[in-house]
């Protein structure tokens, strides 16, 4: 690993190890991935069980009520496979009914923007495929905590504050707002009806959250709040697995998943910077690139992202080197470029993440989230479940791909990543945080693969964010870039946003698992942004 020429923030130490690493953003949930290894499982297994437990001590961010995605990477046969955990539109919700109700977007804190949550299926699916335990295994660590309690980390405390306002009056009392307010930091928690609510997930597997009580409870929830989800859509979800999409840049194989998920953006803005020479720019210069691409990439991604089962993309086409060298002719190195429109290539041409890297090599790269905090705001009080928001992300232009329908996977932000070189596994990594994902996913590629950073040291760099995912947007920047940098892009024409202290988080958390190939040696990164760790054995 190499020094960091662009070095603004003072960072602590990876993990090293040859045994096994877990990253994410609260410890108690790491170390429940670490008691699920020592236990005997494997990457699969332990994933699940760090997710479950981030349901239970970062509640506003992730859980059963919402989706999730991931990546895994099987030792023994070299392969990576793509898991997709989210849910659908309800099939009696129509863009023509929501039209009618003078709408011209799904609002964010609704009954309608609830889609069937997709992450117990997901789980289940997961371990099926590649796990070694049982869902009631790996769910014990959540129970466990979930029913004695746990005092609040610092950054989560802050988190939940900001997130009360959401809660609707008809929901209350619960359990996410123990003593009737947030809890501060070193409270500790208990969450009763949600360790009920795991613990029959535990024993009757998911179709104790998709049939039966659980179901209804969810379906009269949103249907008492004006939405049309019901106990068949809940019954009828199934997750999907499917071929993880690829590019190659600066000397490895980056994969992301699919549409319905936005990591496309990702590797389309990869494709455009891999073919300039990023090493001998000038902090300034090489920010401004980045920039362009990700702006360019979103004004694709926009467009294209849906779900491939109503509104297939041309993913061979939109990742070839033809398209991506048509896009990069349009940065101009001098001048921010004006907010670009979609290519057409021709045919032919607050969330949670963590990853877990196993003694036996295999790697999951694993993303579940409920969207914005606590999601909808829609609490069924009685199981203890926040109800996601992730229909928000659906159009309601009728001519658009992701245009909301019955039965449809809205646009997802959520993605997890995966590097391999020569068929080896390289690194599993992600950066949470709505759009900011592509966009963290882009610059932390950059600092591994390009400048040689140790994880943790491309986690500590600063980073950028395009506000909102719009290719014209502004552009907030971190504490800790120079001054000179910021005004050079100012300068070209960039609309910034200076961000510093505990809205930091508006970049994301990340976690980075590298995988030295000639040792084997494991280096294991948590983002300091959030509560979380990189913990090994």
């Amino acid at each position: 690993m190499t020094p960091d020429q662009f070095a603004f923030n003072s960072r602590r130490s990876p993990v090293l190890t040859t045994g096994a690493v877990v990253a994410t953003s609260q410890p108690l949930a790491a170390q429940a991935g670490l008691e699920i290894l020592r236990a005997g499982g494997n990457a699969a297994d332990a994933a699940v069980a760090v997710a479950a437990m981030l349901n239970v001590v970062e509640p506003m961010s992730t859980g059963v009520g919402g989706d999730c995605f991931a990546l895994y990477y099987d030792a023994s046969s070299r392969v990576v496979t793509a898991l997709n955990g989210s849910g659908r539109a309800p099939a009696a919700l129509t863009l023509d009914d929501l039209r009618r109700e003078g709408l011209s977007r799904i609002p964010e804190r609704s009954p309608h923007s609830v889609t069937v949550p997709g992450t117990v299926r997901g789980w289940a699916d997961l371990l099926e495929r590649h796990g070694r335990m049982t869902l009631a295994d790996v769910l014990q660590p959540a129970i466990r905590y979930a029913e004695r309690g746990y005092p609040v980390s610092p950054i989560i405390a802050h988190s939940w504050e900001r997130c009360t306002g959401v809660f609707r009056s008809e929901d209350l009392p619960h359990d996410f707002l123990p003593e009737g307010r947030a809890p501060r930091s070193g409270d500790v928690v208990r969450l009763p009806a949600l360790a009920r609510t795991l613990r029959a997930i535990a024993e009757g597997g998911p179709a104790a959250f998709y049939e039966g009580p659980i179901a209804e409870a969810i379906a009269t929830r949103v249907q008492a709040a004006g939405g049309r989800l019901t106990v068949e859509d809940l019954k009828v979800h199934r997750s999907t697995w499917e071929t993880p999409i690829s590019t190659e840049a600066f000397g490895v194989h980056v994969y992301e998943c699919p549409p319905n998920g936005q990591g496309l953006a990702a590797l389309l803005a990869l494709n455009i910077v891999r073919g300039i020479d990023l090493r001998g720019m000038a902090p300034a210069d090489r920010l401004h690139i980045l920039i362009e691409a990700m702006r360019l990439a979103f004004a694709d991604a926009g467009h294209y992202v849906a779900d491939p089962a109503f509104a297939p993309a041309p993913l061979d086409a939109l990742l070839s080197e033809p398209y991506a060298a048509s896009r990069r002719a349009l940065i101009n190195p001098a001048r921010a470029m004006q907010p670009p429109t979609f290519g057409r290539p021709l045919p032919g041409s607050d969330t949670v993440y963590l990853t877990v890297v196993d003694e036996q090599g295999n790697a999951c790269s694993f993303i579940n989230s409920l969207y914005m905090g606590f999601g909808s705001g829609l609490i069924v009080r009685e199981a203890g479940i926040a109800l996601q928001n992730r229909g928000a992300l659906f159009s309601l232009e009728p001519s658009h791909p992701n245009r909301l329908e019955p039965g449809k996977r809205p646009y997802h932000t959520i993605i997890p990543a995966m590097a391999t070189r020569e068929g080896g596994l390289i690194a599993s990594f992600g950066v949470m945080g709505g759009f900011m994902q592509p966009q963290g996913h882009l610059q932390v590629a950059v600092a591994l693969f390009v400048d040689g950073l140790d994880p943790q040291a491309a986690l500590d760099r600063p980073r950028f964010c395009i506000l909102d995912g719009e290719p014209g947007g502004r552009i907030a920047v971190e504490e800790g870039i120079p001054f000179e940098v910021l005004a050079s892009l100012a300068a070209r024409g960039h609309q910034l946003v200076p961000v510093s202290g505990s809205e930091r988080g508006l970049f994301g958390g990340g976690q980075i698992i590298l995988r030295d190939p000639a040792s084997g040696v494991l280096w294991g990164g948590s983002d300091p942004r959030k509560d979380g760790a990189a913990v090994a054995f």
